[in-house]
């Protein structure tokens, strides 16, 4: 019971849409423009770096959001499996995110709320992911193989930080079924970006700069 209340906890804060509010906001629908999609990406080529970080902001805070009120909620009676819960109220803001209901379950593809999970989970997780991504950014500008590869070695941190005991308490059941919903997180993010990939392997994919470099 405890996993799909963290679920539909974080499903609810998913729905958030900071992209889309933003865009409004601005007189424009984002999922129109650019590439579609409606999230810190394409709102930074858009409608500018400074719109681009306040939707990071928004994203990655409705995750955190989520995390920190079913740990409240859980984290008492259940403090064996708390970061289980913690990856479930991600998964349920990352589904929320990129697939809002009112939106007809168009959204996002998960990456800034993403970020939120790994600021939120665990104080060894976050040095990993800004090294991982912001390398990858700042050589390549390409932000999908950035987030890609983020995914990528969460999803490598989390089974070995497992298997090497830093989640103390947890069962090796809780251990195993928490890989597992990471698994499922890093699978929906690589199938969010198969155009990406497609791009990527073509030599197509378009840069990203934190400059007026976006609207050449």
């Amino acid at each position: 019971m405890e996993r799909i209340l963290c679920l539909a906890i974080g499903y609810v804060f998913g729905l958030f849409q900071t992209a889309y509010i933003y865009g409004k906001m601005h007189g424009i629908d984002i999922r129109q423009h650019g590439s579609g999609n409606a999230g810190t990406t394409n709102t930074l080529r858009v409608l500018g770096t400074k719109a681009g970080l306040i939707v990071f902001a928004g994203d990655v805070l409705k995750c955190v959001c989520a995390i920190v009120a079913c740990s409240l909620l859980f984290g008492k009676n259940h403090p064996d499996m708390i970061y289980l819960l913690k990856l479930y109220a991600a998964a349920g803001a990352i589904l929320g995110h990129n697939f809002p209901f009112y939106l007809g379950f168009k959204g996002g593809k998960g990456i800034a709320a993403t970020a939120g999970l790994i600021l939120a989970f665990h104080p060894t997780f976050l040095p990993v992911g800004v090294l991982v991504f912001f390398g990858i950014f700042f050589t390549t500008h390409y932000v999908s193989l950035g987030s890609l590869l983020v995914y990528a070695a969460f999803m490598i941190q989390i089974t070995i930080s497992g298997q090497m005991g830093l989640f103390q308490g947890m069962s090796r059941q809780h251990l195993f079924e928490m890989y597992g919903v990471a698994a499922f997180l890093t699978i929906m993010a690589y199938y969010k970006h198969r155009e990406n990939i497609k791009r990527l392997l073509k030599g197509e994919e378009r840069k990203t700069y934190l400059t007026k470099k976006n609207k050449e």
